[in-house]
């Protein structure tokens, strides 16, 4: 049985990871999701933390992630 869901299975920091990667670094992904994990000092450790305590922003993070699944460089083979 295969899932419809791009998020199943998926860790937090792949997601974070691979955000990173198509916005090419923070300052983009920061202007995207306007948190200050995202723009003032980021770091995947720093996002991870605040990310896993603040179900609001997770949220924000996921559905953006959704919005880009489409478009990122491992679905294009």
């Amino acid at each position: 049985m295969t899932h419809k869901d791009p998020l199943h299975g998926m860790k937090l920091q792949t997601i974070l990871e691979e955000m990173v990667a198509f916005f090419d670094g923070w300052d983009a992904m920061g202007k995207e999701i306007p948190i200050n994990c995202f723009t003032k000092n980021p770091s995947i450790k720093s996002s991870l933390t605040f990310l896993r305590k603040t179900p609001w922003a997770r949220e924000k993070v996921e559905h953006l992630y959704l919005k880009i699944y489409p478009h990122l460089k491992k679905n294009k083979l």
